[in-house]
């Protein structure tokens, strides 16, 4: 069993076999991402494997460059600029700015320019009703001017197709007459909501996934196969649920940004192997921390989320958000020549300055390096040797007045505390009491700077799990595969509702099932709708539905749930207001092979010994002694106090003093403050 997480930068691969973790780390190639991925797997071993589980964020990083394929999109006479328009509101940092547009609009970048977006003579309202009939000769007209414009693929999105896509199938049909076997997406298949935006850009980011992931897809079967793999191949969603690739290829629009959901779902299956329950999720790597919450055992999943500004998808999510906090976060002066670290970052090229690479500005991985905290000659696992002295260089030109040695230690605070603001931020949007969550720290930067975190922030312990710099590869082996379909019907949950929310998901389900072929007792189905109270706008997402036929019960049942679900995520109970579903949802789970995570060895009587001792410079006023121990030397139930060094091949764990380290049965490190 094999995971691959394909990053900007790096290619991050994990292979199961015979109960032990290999993990290979390769370049990204640029431009023929499939090249790392195939070199990789090779390393790791795949003409041997069973299963192939693959992430990548590929799709976002062509959508944020703009490195997309021509795309036309047909909508509704007079409703072409839907696309430009958005939903017509602005971020807090834009609400005082007479200059601000959306990146995606027309006097920005947009995703189809306006000569590619056509408008078709026909009209559905919101019942159903075919108020003009589609006009198949004007459809034809403007779908020969799309190729005379070499379009690669097509978008449809009609208003109220939700309610009837007859007009947007036949738009199917004379797409492939006029213009072949180009792609093309219709959002009554690939997104039956309501909200015409949101349906449009959905639709317009699955056409272009199509072609993007196709391709690609093709060329990485054929090296697959070449290098000896005969097994089956699972794309992970954005939520980190798998589907074999021929289904995830039916809805690409649901990969385009698949990488950072899987270090919450390894560190989901992680956590139920330990015992704890209640995460804090942060990974860190060079140019950002991604933060996710864990509440017992279940993550928090969103029914849309967003690319950029207001470029919202309609696809499951694991809500994540990021700041700019990482190892190459650049550390800069303010005004008052005071020090800052990030948002900026140096990124991998040219990186650091003591990479080597041209970098003149300082970053936080510098700052570790001269703190001593980071060995020179054994950074990535020795693929890259670090400059004290380029290091040095950079921090003597900021342009302040401080000291050298304050310098380096208020970069390391001013980091550590940037994180920790992180964590504050998160557990006060989840409306949590971080005391009682655990960090989990992965990410190559994570081990090195969430143990100072637990001086701030009051949460239970730091965890370092195993191979915590590919650790969201290992989010790859521990999924199920998950298929799922929803449908928008404004409905009030009343008993005279039973057989149209019945025969709604009766309908979903039988789908799924023909879809997958699996037999009934292999697939579990789950059922869920998004409902508000009378008189609300935005709706409360994944209320639990119960299974069997709809009766009064059964409504009554999901009247209750919507309360329960209510409170539960606002501290509110309306019990006197009616509840209204707007979105039905099915999901079928197939249980799958995940990682087992091989034990440490077992506890001894005597304390672990170090390999070497090192000068830990700039914590304090003076430097400080700190033993550094090899990870792979640790044995089960083995501490060790603060200050002090473990090191890994792809990481490095940093304890600070008045901090005590234990080694869990599974090999990780659980960090807490001994005061």
């Amino acid at each position: 069993m094999i995971g691959v997480d394909v990053g900007g930068t790096f290619t991050d691969v994990v292979a199961i076999s015979g109960g032990e973790i290999v993990t290979v780390k390769v370049p990204t190639v640029v431009g023929r991402t499939e090249e790392g991925v195939l070199a990789g797997a090779r390393e790791a071993g795949v003409g041997d494997a069973g299963i192939f589980n693959h992430a990548s964020t590929q799709g976002l990083n062509a959508i944020i460059t703009r490195r997309l394929p021509k795309i036309g999109f047909l909508t509704t006479l007079g409703h072409r600029d839907m696309l430009d328009g958005g939903r017509v509101y602005r971020p807090a940092a834009g609400l005082t700015d007479p200059h601000w547009r959306r990146s995606f609009g027309d006097a920005g970048r947009p995703l189809v320019p306006r000569y590619l977006r056509r408008g078709i003579r026909e009209r559905v309202s919101a019942d159903g009703t075919v108020v003009i009939p589609l006009d198949e000769d004007h459809a034809r007209t403007q779908l020969r001017v799309l190729k005379r414009c070499g379009v690669q693929g097509i978008a449809v999105c009609l208003v109220n197709s939700y309610v009837d896509g007859k007009h947007e199938s036949r738009l199917r049909e004379l797409v492939a007459e006029e213009l072949g076997t180009v792609p093309c997406s219709i959002s009554s298949d690939v997104s039956p909501l309501a909200k015409e935006y949101a349906r449009a850009s959905t639709t317009v980011i699955d056409a272009c996934m199509r072609i993007i992931y196709g391709h690609y897809t093709e060329r990485l079967q054929d090296g697959l196969h070449e290098s000896g793999f005969r097994g089956s191949i699972n794309y992970a969603n954005c939520a980190a649920q798998l589907a074999p690739v021929e289904a995830a290829m039916e809805r690409p629009f649901e990969i385009v940004f698949a990488g950072p959901a899987a270090g919450t779902m390894a560190s989901r299956h992680f956590g139920g192997g330990i015992g704890v329950a209640q995460i804090i999720c942060a990974d860190v790597g060079g140019t950002s921390c991604d933060f996710s919450v864990i509440t017992d055992g279940r993550s928090t999943t969103n029914t849309t989320f967003e690319l950029e500004h207001d470029l919202s998808v309609n696809a499951l999510s694991t809500e994540i958000r990021s700041i700019g906090a990482g190892g190459g976060s650049v550390v800069g002066v303010d005004a008052g020549g005071a020090i800052t670290v990030g948002p900026a970052s140096a990124g991998s090229d040219p990186g650091p300055a003591s990479y080597g690479r041209g970098g003149t500005v300082p970053t936080t991985t510098d700052t570790f390096l001269l703190m001593g905290v980071l060995d020179p000659g054994d950074f990535a696992a020795g693929r890259l040797k670090l400059d004290r002295a380029l290091a040095r260089e950079a921090f003597d030109r900021l342009d302040t007045a401080l000291p050298f040695e304050q310098r380096v230690r208020f970069a390391f605070r001013m980091a550590v505390n940037n994180i920790a603001e992180g964590v504050v931020n998160t557990g006060v949007r989840h409306g949590i009491d971080t005391r009682d969550f655990a960090l989990m720290a992965f990410g190559a930067a994570g081990p090195m700077l969430l143990p100072a975190v637990l001086d701030i922030v009051n949460c239970a312990e730091c965890i370092v799990p195993p191979h915590p710099g590919l650790f969201s590869a290992l989010g790859l082996v521990s999924s199920d595969q998950v298929f799922s379909a929803s449908r928008t019907a404004y409905i009030e949950l009343a008993p005279a509702a039973t057989e149209t929310i019945g025969d709604l998901f009766a309908e979903m389900e039988t789908k799924l099932r023909e879809r997958l072929g699996f037999a009934q007792h292999e697939v579990r189905i789950t059922r869920s709708f998004d409902g508000y109270l009378a008189g609300q706008s935005w709706e409360t997402p994944f209320v639990p539905a119960p299974p069997g036929p709809i009766d009064t019960a059964a409504v009554e049942e999901m009247v209750w749930n919507f309360h329960d679900t209510y409170q539960a995520r606002t501290g509110n109970r309306f019990e006197a207001l009616g509840v209204e579903a707007v979105t039905f949802r099915v999901q079928a789970i197939v249980p799958v092979s995940k990682v087992s995570y091989p034990m440490a060895p077992a506890a001894r009587t005597r304390p672990p010994v170090p390999r070497r001792r090192r000068e830990v410079r700039y914590l304090a006023e003076r430097p400080i002694e700190a033993p550094e121990y090899e990870r792979s030397d640790l044995h089960q139930d083995d501490e060790i106090r603060g200050p002090a060094i473990v090191r890994e091949s792809l990481s490095t764990t940093f304890i600070v003093p008045g901090q005590v380290m234990k080694v869990g049965r599974y090999g990780e490190l659980r960090i807490r403050n001994t005061a």
